[in-house]
């Protein structure tokens, strides 16, 4: 049986990357004493006055290796696999990118995540059951630790993100530009470059989407194709003395079949579920947590890992030292996709459509890329 791929919390990791640039540009700072600041080898040598961290959404290390030839333009660039964190979703991920944290730190645990009562929220939208909830779980509230350290730095996304509960929460204190359509993004960096910004974030969501929805196929392919002149765009508007860092929050895996009903035994001892396809949690009915463990072994133990929430927290999953109110957002037991599987939750609305997935700890997905190029 494979072994789950951890992330390297304390190595190269998505969260250390912030760190380790800051640490390049502004040396030690007081905003950074939650950050353990771990160095990354690739970060380590930075020399340039001003760095650009572009952040493509569903970009894996091995999606990037199998499709080189569509990326011309990262020829050019210095570049290694590190570790995203568990799990491998986007809410999680960007929330660890933009604090320096793990998730059992910063307390984004999961793309639906159990705030109390019952109440399963999904992270991106800041829903509980269709419901926007940013009244009854106020963002910063609910991610309360400030991106970027506190400094307030730019950041380019897209203008309808702006608003939204999530970017509240894991971009918390930033300073947003929007962009609408993609030939805009190159024209948003230059003009904050030039004005004086000396780190600007940015994201992309592009190869992400499309990979859900029409998989590795041809339309995965011209996305791809499209990222590279994105990149492009963005090297050729970029002063001298700057650097452009290039990462990813996860990978993804083709999931072919539909997604697996777990057995009906299992679930007549589970309350609710969270989490996503490739990492169910299951919150269960009190003194059934071991044949829930027992059952989903015998049943799902050649195709998927299946853990305690203990066990998880013990071994560092997630990072270290959660508060008890953060430990209550996970689900008592989880079970994580080995294979290119998915294992369905009725509330999980929009589950059905998904082609490419991610979540688990695979290699495929957990491995992302950092690539480097300075002028």
């Amino acid at each position: 049986m494979k072994d789950p791929v951890l992330p390297d919390y304390s190595g190269e990791c998505l969260t250390n990357i912030v760190p380790a640039i800051f640490s390049r540009l502004f040396g030690p700072s007081p905003n950074y004493r939650l950050w353990q600041d771990q160095p990354i080898p690739a970060l380590s040598e930075l020399h340039s006055k001003n760095v650009v961290l572009l952040v493509l959404d569903g970009l894996g290390w091995n999606q990037l290796k199998a499709n080189r030839e569509r990326f011309s333009t990262f020829s050019s660039f210095k570049s290694s696999p590190i570790t995203s964190v568990a799990p491998t979703t986007t809410s999680s991920a960007l929330t660890s990118i933009t604090t320096g944290l793990a998730p059992l730190q910063h307390g984004i645990v999961g793309y639906r995540m159990h705030m109390g009562g019952g109440d399963v929220m999904n992270v991106l939208r800041w829903s509980v059951a269709g419901k926007d909830v940013r009244s009854t779980y106020p963002p910063t509230l609910i991610q309360n630790i400030a991106s970027f350290g506190g400094m307030k730095h730019a950041m380019v996304t897209r203008t309808e993100f702006g608003g939204t509960g999530f970017t509240q929460a894991h971009l918390y204190g930033a300073r947003l530009t929007g962009w609408r359509v993609a030939s805009s993004i190159a024209v948003e960096v230059s003009n904050l470059v030039k004005s004086g910004e000396k780190f600007v974030y940015v994201y992309y969501d592009g190869i992400d989407k499309v990979a859900h929805e029409y998989g590795f196929g041809s339309h995965y392919l011209a996305e791809l194709r499209a990222v590279d002149r994105i990149v492009g765009d963005i090297l050729e508007v970029l002063p001298p003395d700057t650097a452009l860092v290039v990462t990813a929050d996860h990978g993804q895996v083709q999931v072919d079949q539909d997604p697996i009903v777990p057995n009906e035994q299992i679930l007549s001892n589970v309350k609710f579920q969270s989490g996503e396809g490739r990492w169910r949690w299951f919150h269960v009915k009190p003194g059934s947590e071991q044949e829930v463990i027992s059952g989903l072994n015998e049943l799902y133990g050649e195709i998927a890992w299946v853990r305690s929430k203990r066990q998880i927290i013990d071994e560092m999953w997630l990072g270290s030292a959660p508060t008890h109110e953060v430990a209550g957002r996970l689900g008592d037991v989880a079970l994580i996709a080995m294979e290119p599987v998915a294992f369905f939750d009725p509330s999980d609305t929009g589950e059905l459509k998904l082609i490419c997935r991610h979540g688990s700890l695979s290699e495929d997905e957990i491995y992302v890329p950092l690539m480097v190029f300075e002028k």
